[in-house]
């Protein structure tokens, strides 16, 4: 199984998916690592991402992926997937890959990202992710939205009981 937590930036992917991975035993990656030096710096410059910048960036996290799948390993991918097209490279025609979707108004992320330092995505951006997001449909894409209100242990919790009602975990 892949679960792939997304979502826009400050929605608590990190946080989120190192502990889901924790508690299913489960290879944890972090979708920012497979970066371009030059995506990084585009974003550090206050540049949101295009689609051409990403296509490289969701090639290495599919093919990753189909590594750990080819080793039978179970793993948790903390990656943005903002749009139907990145997420159906990243489930590379499987059904084991499942989105968590960390759902919150821009509101509320942003109050977060003003309280938290990240290497190079800055608040600025956000606006351009909610404007390329499109939200999983949780039955045609095998997702799972979350409200991200609560605190990140509530929100795992409420991961593995979505996952314990669909028969994917125990």
């Amino acid at each position: 199984m892949i679960i792939i937590v997304m979502g826009v930036s400050g929605c608590g992917k990190s946080a989120v998916g190192s502990r889901l991975a924790e508690l299913l035993d489960a290879h944890y990656a972090e979708g920012d690592e497979f970066h371009s030096k030059a995506n990084i710096e585009k974003m550090r410059n206050g540049i949101p991402l295009n689609d051409d910048d990403r296509w490289p960036w969701l090639t290495a996290i599919a093919e990753a992926i189909q590594g750990w799948r080819t080793q039978g390993r179970n793993a948790v991918v903390a990656c943005s997937a903002l749009k139907k097209v990145y997420r159906n490279i990243l489930r590379g025609g499987h059904d084991d890959v499942i989105f968590v979707h960390l759902k919150g108004s821009m509101e509320l992320i942003a109050a977060r990202m003003a309280k938290r330092k990240h290497e190079y995505m800055p608040a600025t951006l956000l606006q351009s992710q909610f404007d390329t997001l499109e939200p999983p449909d949780e039955k045609t894409e095998n997702a799972i939205a979350v409200d991200i209100t609560p605190p990140p242990e509530s929100i795992v919790e409420t991961v593995l009981d979505r996952l314990r009602k669909r028969g994917l975990i125990t």
